[in-house]
Formats: structure tokens, C-alpha cells, sequence
């Protein structure tokens, strides 16, 4: 199973969290930015529908797969 880590880091004058190499918006308060990342970490954990999704690959490639609804990753916040 996937894990997705929320960092709260200082950014843009502010705080945000990021997710690997992305940033959120800038919150004004630490605790601002923390409590935003621990909103996406419930959605993220959050089951679903099954769905069918439509990506190009870097071969400029399309293709068609299901993404099971009940396939979520394991979420925490870093502060």
C-alpha cells in the first residue's frame, strides 16, 4: 500500500504543507497549515467509488484502467 507523508514547512512568508516536490496554498498560521493537511489526509484516506481514468504515458500513449475506490494509501502529517 502507497504512504503519503504532509510536511508543514515555512513557505511563501507563511506555512504550508507539501507532498513531495508540491506545495499547498500559504496558510498564515503553522497550526492553519497543519490542520489543512490533516483534512487532505482523511480525504485521501477516504474510500470511493470504483472509477475508469484516462492518463497519457511519457510516449504519449493513452490508456484506459480502473482505479479501485477501496485502493487508498496510508496518510500522515509531518509538523
Amino acid at each position: 500500500m502507497a504512504r503519503i507523508t504532509y510536511r508543514i514547512v515555512e513557505h511563501d512568508g507563511g506555512w504550508a504543507y507539501k507532498v513531495g516536490d508540491v506545495f499547498s496554498e500559504t496558510f498564515p498560521t503553522r497550526a492553519d497549515a497543519h490542520a489543512a493537511a490533516e483534512r487532505a489526509a482523511a480525504e485521501q484516506r477516504a474510500p470511493d467509488h470504483d472509477t475508469v481514468i484516462s492518463y497519457e504515458d511519457e510516449t504519449y500513449h493513452w490508456h484506459d484502467e480502473t482505479a479501485r475506490g477501496s485502493d487508498r494509501p496510508e496518510t500522515d502529517v509531518q509538523d
